[in-house]
């Protein structure tokens, strides 16, 4: 399956960017595509944290289960999806002289009866221009 990987610099140290990335419950709010979000676990980060995200894409929704699969503070944050669409993501942080490049990639497995993986590389342009959005809303908080 293809992978998509975007990036954007934040003008700020890592442990900042980090500070805000870690609050799951707030993509929401500057995830376009992210239209409702409910933990199913009392946990609200780390590894094992659990959630319902409602996914809009255009006339396309999905309600996927995702689960935080890697945690390193200030580095990665690493993301499982379970749904109709599959797969599996994480976010990087690099710093450097103040600033912090915020690198999201993201691994999606349509399933065969939606096209599989002719609709993933279909669906990569336009998943590239919303998560690029996502990272300059993201971005714009600060």
């Amino acid at each position: 399956m293809p992978t998509i990987t975007v990036s954007v610099t934040v003008p700020l140290p890592v442990a900042v960017v980090w500070d805000e990335l870690r609050h799951i419950d707030r993509h929401v709010e500057w995830m376009n595509d992210a239209v409702a979000q409910s933990f199913v676990t009392d946990q609200r980060e780390g590894e094992g944290t659990s959630f319902h995200c409602k996914t809009r894409i255009g006339p396309f929704v999905t309600n996927d289960v995702m689960t935080i699969t890697r945690w390193e503070n200030e580095t990665v944050m690493g993301v499982e999806h379970k749904g109709l669409i599959k797969g599996e993501g994480a976010f990087f942080l690099h710093g450097n002289e103040g600033q912090t490049t915020l690198v999201w990639q993201e691994e999606l497995r349509f399933p065969w009866y939606l096209g599989g993986p002719l609709t993933a590389y279909a669906a990569m342009p336009v998943l590239t221009y919303i998560w690029r959005r996502n990272l300059a809303n993201f971005r714009a908080r600060f």
